[in-house]
C-alpha cells in the first residue's frame, strides 16, 4: 500500500502515476543512456526523462543534454558519440554525499610553510 501511495503522490521517488500514464499513451521511447535513464518524446515535441534510480538532473550525460534542451548541434543526431581515451566517464553531482571533495577529509594537521608574526 505504501509503494502505491509513493507512486501516486511522491514525484522524487521515480515517476508518478500521471507520468506513467502520459508515457504509456503519448510517449515514444527515443533511447536510453549508459545509466539506464530512458528518454521519451511526444508527438507535440515535448521531451522528458524517466530516471532509473534517484532523480537527479546532473545524471544526464552530454550525449543527451543537448537533446533534452533542444540544442541543435551534431550531438542531437547521434547519441553514440566516440569517446576518447582521455575522457573521464560521466559522474552525477557528488555534493552532499560521502564521495564529495573535501580538502582536509582526514582531519590531518595542515603544515604551514610560513610563521605568523603574531604568536
Amino acid at each position: 500500500m505504501l509503494t502505491l501511495f509513493k507512486k501516486i503522490f511522491i514525484w522524487w521517488n521515480q515517476e508518478t502515476l500521471g507520468t506513467k500514464i502520459k508515457t504509456i499513451f503519448f510517449g515514444k521511447l527515443v533511447g536510453t543512456d549508459s545509466f539506464g535513464n530512458k528518454y521519451y518524446e511526444s508527438k507535440a515535441g515535448k521531451r522528458w526523462i524517466i530516471y532509473k534510480d534517484e532523480i537527479d538532473a546532473s545524471k544526464i550525460p552530454i550525449e543527451w543534454y543537448s537533446w533534452i534542451h533542444f540544442t541543435n548541434n551534431r550531438i542531437e543526431n547521434s547519441h553514440d558519440l566516440k569517446k576518447y581515451d582521455w575522457q573521464k566517464p560521466h559522474q552525477p553531482n557528488q555534493t552532499g554525499t560521502e564521495n564529495a571533495y573535501h580538502p582536509n577529509r582526514n582531519n590531518e594537521q595542515i603544515k604551514k610553510k610560513y610563521k605568523s608574526w603574531k604568536s
